[in-house]
C-alpha cells in the first residue's frame, strides 16, 4: 500500500523469510559457523536455541540453501514436530527421497539404516534438521536419541540439528533426557540484534527494496530498538506499521513519535535492559570492599608493608656489597 509513496519496489519488512533480505548479525554468524562445522565434522547432535522472532527459521533456510547446494550432503527438514513416531520416521524417509508405503516402524528403520549406509559409502553426509523442537514429545525425543545410535565404527551416519525456543533447553535439562544431553556436541544460543545491527538491518532492507534516501530518523531507529529489543520479527512489524502510519499522515520521513504511536497500538513496551552484568559487578565490588576491610582490620596490609620494607633493605645491602 505504501511502497510507491516511499519510492519502494516492494514491502521491505515482510515477516516471511526472504533470502534476498538476509541479514546475519554477529550471533547469527556464530551460530551458522557452528552448524556448518558440526555438519562438516560429523559431530552428531547440535542444539540451537533462541527467543521467539530472533531469526532461527531464517537461519535454517540459509543453512539449507548452503547444504542443498553441496552434492555431498542430503537433508531432511522437519518444521512441524507434532507427529507420531511412525509418521516421524516416514517423513524423514520421504524428505530424503526414499519411497515407502504403509509399513511398520521396524521396516521404516531398516530402510533408513540402509539409506544411511549407502550414503556413507558414497561419502555423503545426511542431516536431519528439526525446527520448533521445543514442541517435541518425550517419546519422539527418545526416538531421535536412538537415531543418533546409527553409526559405523568410525563415524555417525546421521547428523541431527535441534532448533527451538529456550524451553528446549529446559526440556533437555530434565533427568530423563540425560542420555540425549550427553550426546550433544555443539550448543549455541541466538541473541537479539544490537542497536548497531538493528540500524544496519533496517537500512539494508530499505536499500534492497529500492530506497535511495533515509526514511527513518536516527531517533526513530533508537525507539524501534527500544521497543523491539533487537528481535528481527518485532523490528519488521514495527517498521511496517510505522511506514503505513507515515503514509496515512503524508510523512515522507518516519520520526520517533510515529514509532511510539504504532508501538502503543501494538501494545509493545520497551524491552528491559539486562541487569545481570550490573548485579554481578555490584556483588563483586561489595565483596571486594568487605574483603579489603577484613584484611585491613586483621593487620594484613601492615604485615605486607613490613615484609616489603625488609625486602628493599635486603636488596639495598646486597647492592652495597656488590659495589664495595
Amino acid at each position: 500500500m505504501y511502497e510507491s509513496f516511499y519510492g519502494l519496489k516492494e514491502n521491505p519488512f515482510n515477516v516471511t523469510p526472504n533470502p534476498d533480505y538476509l541479514y546475519l548479525g554477529e550471533s547469527h554468524r556464530e551460530a551458522l559457523a557452528q552448524l556448518l562445522y558440526g555438519v562438516r565434522e560429523k559431530k552428531g547432535f547440535i542444539v540451537i536455541t533462541g527467543e521467539v522472532g530472533t531469526g532461527k527459521t531464517t537461519l535454517l533456510h540459509y543453512l539449507l540453501e548452503k547444504l542443498d547446494g553441496n552434492n555431498h550432503t542430503r537433508t531432511a527438514f522437519l518444521f512441524n514436530p507434532k507427529l507420531t513416531v511412525n509418521d516421524f520416521i516416514q517423513y524423514i524417509l520421504k524428505d530424503l527421497g526414499v519411497r515407502v508405503q504403509g509399513q511398520t516402524k521396524g521396516e521404516y528403520l531398516h530402510h533408513l539404516h540402509r539409506y544411511l549406509l549407502n550414503a556413507y559409502k558414497r561419502d555423503e553426509r545426511v542431516v536431519l534438521i528439526v525446527d520448533e523442537a521445543q514442541g517435541l514429545k518425550p517419546e519422539l525425543l527418545e526416538e531421535i536419541r536412538l537415531l543418533s545410535n546409527l553409526e559405523t565404527s568410525r563415524s555417525k551416519l546421521l547428523q541431527i540439528v535441534l532448533v527451538g525456543q529456550p524451553e528446549l533447553d529446559k526440556t533437555l535439562s530434565q533427568p530423563e533426557f540425560r542420555q540425549l544431553r550427553q550426546r550433544i556436541n555443539l550448543r549455541f544460543q541466538l541473541s537479539p540484534l544490537s542497536f548497531k545491527e538493528t540500524r544496519e538491518y533496517i537500512e539494508k532492507r530499505l536499500r534492497i527494496a529500492g530506497a535511495t534516501e533515509p526514511i527513518f530518523t536516527e531517533k526513530a531507529i533508537k525507539e524501534i530498538y527500544r521497543k523491539s529489543g533487537g528481535i528481527p520479527r518485532l523490528i519488521n512489524i514495527i517498521c511496517d506499521n510505522a511506514l503505513l502510519n507515515g503514509f496515512a499522515l503524508d510523512q515522507k520521513v518516519v520520526d520517533e513519535k510515529s514509532v511510539r504511536e504504532v508501538s502503543a497500538d501494538l501494545q509493545l513496551k520497551a524491552k528491559p535492559k539486562s541487569i545481570g552484568k550490573w548485579i554481578l559487578f555490584s556483588l563483586s565490588l561489595i565483596g571486594g570492599v568487605i574483603g579489603f576491610l577484613y584484611l585491613y582490620t586483621m593487620g594484613y596490609f601492615q604485615f605486607l608493608y613490613q615484609e616489603a620494607y625488609r625486602g628493599l633493605q635486603f636488596i639495598k645491602m646486597f647492592i652495597l656489597l656488590l659495589t664495595s
